[in-house]
Formats: structure tokens, C-alpha cells, sequence
């Protein structure tokens, strides 16, 4: 019935990629960027009993990890990356806020859940990574 839509399936994945991309290259950008915003962002995963090296692990996959997204290369390493990040974000700190509101956990699950997608579905026609398949 619906079999039409199968011709949009790699703009649909593109579209996913490309959003998740984004947004964690943003996140992870306020992170690495300001001027000491990587330090103390270290020191509050500490803060959370984890190793402070966790926090450049953090703060590195989202940068990276939405760079990669957005361009479609190594797209199951840096989803994998990001599912394991916001995993541990929701875990360590949103959990315990409930699902909604500003420190809830709805966004990060979300998130997840958009990694997840992108991992199992993979990179798409329209990626860097299909190109180079092809080779």
C-alpha cells in the first residue's frame, strides 16, 4: 500500500543523520570550545563519581561523532559513539529528573533512540560512506 515511500527511504535517513548530526556537534561544540568550557566540563562528570577523562571521552564523541554524522562517514562508529553517550547521560544525570521538564530525560532518550535508528539502519545511499563502499 505504502511500498511508493520506499523511494524516500534514503532521504528519510539522510534527514536523520544530518539532525543528529547537528545537534550533537553543537553539544559537543559548548563543550570543547570556550575557553576552559573542556576542563570544566571534565570536572563535573567527576563530580558525578565518574573519571574526569570521561568528560573529554563525552565531549569529544559529540563533536566528532556529529561531524561525522552530518558528512556520512564512519556513521556506525560515531552512532554507536553517540547512543553510548546519551546512554550514559540519561543513566548518570537526567534520570533522576523524570522524563520531562528542562533536566528531564525525553531529549537524550530521543537522541538515543535517533542513534540507535541510524546505527541499524546504516549510513544510506546518501553518505560518504556508501561512496566509498562502491570503490
Amino acid at each position: 500500500m505504502f511500498a511508493w515511500l520506499d523511494r524516500f527511504r534514503p532521504l528519510g535517513v539522510l534527514v536523520a543523520r544530518v539532525v543528529l548530526g547537528v545537534i550533537m556537534l553543537v553539544h559537543g561544540w559548548h563543550k570543547i570550545f570556550p575557553h576552559g568550557s573542556l576542563y570544566n566540563f571534565a570536572q563535573t562528570v567527576a563530580h558525578l563519581g565518574m573519571p574526569y577523562w570521561l568528560g573529554y571521552v563525552a565531549a569529544f564523541t559529540e563533536f566528532f561523532g556529529g561531524a561525522l554524522l552530518v558528512i556520512g562517514l564512519l556513521v556506525p562508529v560515531a552512532a554507536l559513539g553517540v547512543a553510548i553517550d546519551m546512554a550514559v547521560a540519561i543513566i548518570a544525570v537526567h534520570l533522576r529528573h523524570g522524563l520531562t521538564g528542562p533536566q528531564g530525560f525525553e531529549f537524550p532518550l530521543s537522541l538515543f533512540a535517533l542513534a540507535l535508528l541510524i546505527l541499524f539502519s546504516g549510513s544510506g545511499h546518501l553518505a560518504v560512506d556508501s561512496r566509498l563502499g562502491r570503490r
